[in-house]
């Protein structure tokens, strides 16, 4: 598939979720995957906790994803966190109680009908530290240098640019910055007519990447201390996103860390 024909489906298929609302996966994505809507049990399957979903609005709740990676990224008061493709906002209100009143989230995504969906949960939330702006990942419209968080939630696998979303994290980052991401890797050779499938690229299987290739990315982007873990409980998450392949024979759900050299650090 050519870079512009996977963005198009990509934002096709999230925006199509994002209008239709809670509930509505078969409309969206014809059968259950990572933009499988908000089905009972499946958010605590990622790794949310009854307490975290009570918190924050409902609507925000869309059921994406294949992890909890505001739970893994060690927020603290005051700081400054960048959520790459928010969706409804979920991971960014959950973000915005860690790191309270000082401290700011902000949320990127493609798709105007996420963000005019999150900005609406914001207000309903009152979430007065988080913002949402409409970008690609590949492209943030954020500062040089001025966060000091990324985290995502099984986004990255959706572009068809990796090399560009890590290089555009690591500029966003302050020195010392880290970088924390749950995603989904290749852990078999994925055949060409899934990788070349439109739908089961957008649901978080055809453009997954393997390990080794995932960690040289954020190598090369500069990361260092690169982590990739394959979640326990992934084969149970990722088996129910497609009723054509076996997505557990292919691809796995992981926590991601890494973080940006502080040149200052040692003196």
């Amino acid at each position: 598939m050519k870079k512009g024909d996977i963005r198009k489906a990509v934002r096709d298929r999230y925006g199509a979720l994002a209008e239709s609302g809670n509930g509505a996966a078969a409309e969206c994505c014809g059968t259950p995957s990572c933009c499988s809507g908000n089905e009972p049990g499946l958010s605590r399957k990622m790794g949310y906790s009854d307490q975290e979903l009570a918190g924050v609005p409902e609507e925000a709740n869309m059921g994406l994803g294949c992890g909890n990676p505001q739970a893994i990224a060690a927020l603290r008061e005051g700081e400054v966190v960048l959520d790459l493709g928010s969706g409804g906002g979920l991971d960014c209100f959950l973000s915005a109680g860690r790191v309270g009143p000082t401290g700011r989230v902000i949320g990127v995504d493609m798709t105007p009908q996420m963000i005019e969906r999150a900005r609406e949960n914001a207000a309903r939330g009152g979430y007065a530290n988080v913002e949402f702006r409409l970008g690609e990942i590949e492209h943030l419209p954020v500062a040089d240098a001025s966060v000091d968080v990324v985290i995502s939630n099984c986004v990255i696998n959706l572009s068809a640019d990796k090399a560009g979303v890590m290089a555009e994290a690591y500029r966003v980052l302050r020195p010392g910055g880290r970088l924390a991401a749950s995603d989904v890797v290749a852990i078999g050779e994925i055949p060409e007519a899934v990788r070349d499938d439109p739908d089961l690229y957008s649901a978080c299987v055809a453009g997954a990447i393997g390990r080794d290739e995932y960690e040289r990315l954020l190598v090369d982007a500069g990361f260092e201390d690169v982590r990739i873990e394959v979640r326990e409980t992934s084969s149970e998450l990722v088996s129910e996103w497609s009723d054509r392949i076996r997505v557990e024979d292919y691809a796995a759900s992981a926590s991601i860390t890494a973080r940006k050299p502080d040149p200052s650090a040692g003196t």
